[in-house]
Formats: C-alpha cells, structure tokens, sequence
C-alpha cells in the first residue's frame, strides 16, 4: 500500500517544487527505487515492475501533454470502467465480487444456484462499484478543477483505505456463503 502511495507523493512534492519535469523524474526515480529495495530483499518484485510501468505510462502522458494533472488520468477512467462492469455484473445476475472470489478460492459455482449467497455477493459488488464511482466522481471533480495537488491527495486517501472497505464486504459475503453451503450439505 504505502509502495504505490508514494510515487504519487513524489509526484504531487516534485510538481510544486520544481514542475513538471521534476514531478515525472521523482516518481519514474522513486518507484525505480522501490523495485530495486524488493529485489535486493529477495521479495516479490512483480507488484514493483507493475508499480514502475504504471508510473512510467502515467509520467508519459502527462509529459506528452504537459499537464501534471494529465498524471491521474489512467486512474480516474479505470476507476469509472471498475464501476461500470461491477454494476452490469450486478444486473446480470453474475455479481463480479462472488465469481472473481470463488475462481480465486477454488470453491466454484455453488454460490451461483443459491439465491441469498447471490444476493450477498451482489450487496459486496454493489459496495465495490460505490467504491469506483465514488473515486471517479471525487478525482474526475478535481482533474477539472485543476487541483493537481489535492488531486493526489484523494488517490491516496481514496485508495486502499476504500478498498479495504469492498474487501471487507467481499469477505462479509464470501464467509455467509460457505457457511450456509457447507451446512447445505451436511
């Protein structure tokens, strides 16, 4: 979490310190650091190349069109396509939240044929795209108003501490579904 917080941070200081160039070189620098302090402790280093080509994609555009506040952009839009194919999965009876836990865990389609554990698992989609459409709305708001700084404050406050919120929602419906399945078949 605090790995792909501080990129932005970086971003955010370098920009009002020095701008743009400034910016897009402490954030490239920073994340380049991160991936080399997780190689040097011999863990995981995908999560870091990710955290690099995501910041190097998002320092592109921004330099390409010499806007500091162009640097959300991938993550402003990524959050409405999040809502909006969470909430079509709620309306097609397919709730996002019950079908990636259950690939993920192993524990199949069960859940699929009993109505209250759709329906719980569509309550934790349901938060989950509240999630992405609250991002949105709030980071969309101050890309307009050109609130660069504020900007990168919301992506950090609205990041993982929101997602820790879905997740929990998820985990709410994933446990009542396992109980009321395994008691379903004793």
């Amino acid at each position: 979490m605090i790995y792909s917080a501080l990129p932005v941070l970086a971003f955010v200081i370098g920009n009002n310190i020095g701008g743009l160039k400034t910016a897009i070189i402490a954030a490239f620098a920073l994340s380049v650091v991160i991936a080399a302090e997780r190689l040097l402790r011999k863990e995981s280093i995908m999560p870091a190349v990710g955290g690099v080509f995501g910041v190097a994609i998002a320092a592109g555009i921004s330099w390409w069109t010499g806007s500091a506040k162009d640097y959300f952009l991938i993550g402003i839009w990524s959050n409405l396509a999040a809502a909006l194919v969470f909430g079509i999965s709620v309306l097609a009876r397919r709730p996002l939240a019950g079908v990636l836990w259950n690939s993920m865990t192993g524990k199949g389609t069960a859940w699929q044929e009993d109505p209250r554990s759709r329906r719980d698992f569509s309550i934790a989609t349901i938060v989950l795209t509240v999630i992405f459409a609250a991002r949105f709305a709030v980071q969309q708001y101050l890309y307009e108003a050109d609130e660069v700084g504020t900007l990168g404050t919301a992506k950090i406050i609205m990041g993982y501490p929101l997602l820790a919120v879905g997740l929990l929602a998820v985990a709410w419906a994933a446990r009542a579904s396992h109980r009321r399945l395994r008691a379903a078949e004793h």
